[in-house]
C-alpha cells in the first residue's frame, strides 16, 4: 500500500528489484501487450496475487508487479499506537466508507508536498473506478470539520483486500484511515489484508513480509472465503473502528 510519494522503480530497485524483474506476472495476463488491459484481466491478475503499477502519473500504460517479498498486516494482530487511540477515541474525526471513492483515488493521484510523482495514472484511474462500479473496489474516508483529509483505497475478493493507496492532508489521517480499514476488514470476516510493500508507516502498525509462496497460500485460502465489506455501518465513530480494530481475535 504507497502511503508516500516514490516512483516504482526506484522503490524496488532500492529493495533489490529491477522493474524487469519483478513483471513476471505480465505472462498471467493472456494477450496482454496485443489487446485492450480490462478490469477482468485486473481482477485475474489479483487472484494470481500481482498488481498493476505506472512509472509516473503522466506515463501512458503500466507494468505488472510480483514481489519476491509482499507485505501484509496480520488483521488479528493489529496495533494502534497509543497516541492515535487517544486521538481516535476524541473522534478528532469522522469516517465513511465507499461515499466518495473518485475523490480518494483523485487525491492518492496528486502530487504534494514531499511527493513530486505518484502511481496512478490515466489507465488505472479508469480500470478502478469501473472496478468501483462492479463493488469490488473500495474507499475509507477520514474527514475533518466535514473536510476530507484523508483516506485510501483498495480491492476485496473473497476474504481478502488488496490495499492499493493511501492519502494525507491532516496529521494523522492516513493512520486513522488505516484503522477505520482494519475494524472494517475485522468486522466483514476477511482474512488477508495485502499491503504490497513494508514501508516504516505501516511497521508501527504491525505490518511484515512474506515470501511469494507463503503469500500466495494465505491469498489462496483467502479468495475461497466470504467477506462483506459494507458489513459494518458505513458511518462509523472512531472509539468504535479503534475497540474492532484491537479486539482479540476469536477462536
Amino acid at each position: 500500500m504507497a502511503c508516500d510519494a516514490w516512483r516504482p522503480s526506484d522503490h524496488l530497485r532500492g529493495a533489490g528489484y529491477t522493474v524487469a524483474s519483478v513483471c513476471r506476472a505480465r505472462a498471467f495476463c493472456d494477450n496482454w501487450r496485443v489487446k485492450p488491459f480490462t478490469v477482468d484481466d485486473l481482477i485475474a491478475c489479483y487472484r494470481r496475487g500481482v498488481f498493476p503499477m505506472a512509472e509516473g502519473r503522466d506515463d501512458d500504460g503500466f507494468f505488472i508487479v510480483d514481489p519476491e517479498q509482499r507485505c501484509i498486516i496480520p488483521l488479528a494482530a493489529f496495533h494502534i499506537p497509543r497516541r492515535l487511540k487517544r486521538t481516535l477515541r476524541r473522534d478528532a474525526f469522522s469516517f465513511t466508507s465507499d461515499r466518495c471513492f473518485e475523490e480518494v483515488i483523485d487525491a492518492c493521484a496528486e502530487p504534494g508536498a514531499g511527493r513530486e510523482d505518484t502511481w496512478i495514472n490515466r489507465d488505472i484511474h479508469a480500470l478502478y473506478l469501473d472496478l468501483h462500479k462492479r463493488g469490488l473496489a473500495h474507499s475509507v474516508e477520514v474527514w475533518l470539520d466535514k473536510e476530507l483529509v484523508g483516506g485510501l483505497y483498495g480491492v476485496a475478493l473473497g476474504g481478502a483486500f488488496f490495499g492499493e493507496s493511501m492519502f494525507s492532508w491532516a496529521t494523522d489521517a492516513s493512520k486513522a484511515a488505516l484503522v477505520h480499514l482494519v475494524a472494517r476488514l475485522r468486522f466483514g470476516g476477511f482474512s488477508l489484508l495485502d499491503a504490497q510493500f513494508v514501508t516504516p508507516h505501516l511497521e508501527q502498525f504491525g505490518a511484515t513480509s512474506l515470501p511469494r509462496g507463503a503469500f500466495l497460500a494465505m491469498l489462496g485460502a483467502a479468495l475461497q472465503a466470504s467477506a462483506d465489506f459494507s458489513s459494518l455501518a458505513h458511518e462509523a465513530p472512531g472509539a468504535r473502528l479503534v475497540d474492532i480494530a484491537t479486539a482479540p481475535a476469536s477462536v
